[in-house]
């Protein structure tokens, strides 16, 4: 089994899960047999993460605050709980659907498995829709940090479970 993580053509349904939606990549890690869901996959993808994205996340919250903009933790009540800073806003054991809206970007993350069962395969997309200038940039900002996340955080999910 390869633990590659890597970009795929997104098949998501976009105006479905995030209509208008102005960013869309998709990454995917093959898990051979594993019996792994949805839920399983986002845990294993945002909980007990290296410490740099840590580091990165607090970095982000302490420079969005002067912005008004959401910090880990905030929102409206998740549908389907949380997972890390995530809210889980639909679920089945295939498909879960995580992310918020706020003032400059709505977000939508969607951690798919699907394949047969000695070749199951997970994939995660995701969605951005910016509202304003201060959402374009800082959608720029994050650009050159989120493929390095989206890959690290991929290459977890064939880890042991914790």
């Amino acid at each position: 089994m390869s633990t590659k993580v890597r970009e795929v053509t997104p098949e998501v349904r976009a105006d479905m899960l995030l209509s208008g939606a102005q960013f869309i990549d998709a990454f995917r890690v093959d898990v051979g047999a594993s019996a792994i869901n949805a839920r399983e996959a986002c845990s294993r993808m945002v909980l007990d993460g290296p410490r740099w994205i840590d580091a990165l996340l607090r970095l982000r919250n302490i420079l969005v605050t002067p912005f008004g903009l959401k910090t880990s933790g905030e929102g409206a009540p998740a549908p389907h709980g949380v997972i890390g800073l995530f809210p889980v806003i639909d679920e089945t054991p295939e498909r879960l659907v995580a992310g918020f809206d706020d003032s400059h970007l709505d977000f939508r993350i969607v951690v798919d498995v699907a394949g047969a069962a000695a070749n199951r395969q997970v994939t995660s997309t995701t969605l951005v829709r910016t509202h304003n200038l201060l959402g374009r940039t800082y959608l720029r900002l994050i650009m050159p940090f989120h493929k390095l996340v989206v890959r690290s955080m991929m290459g977890r999910i064939t880890e042991p479970a914790r």
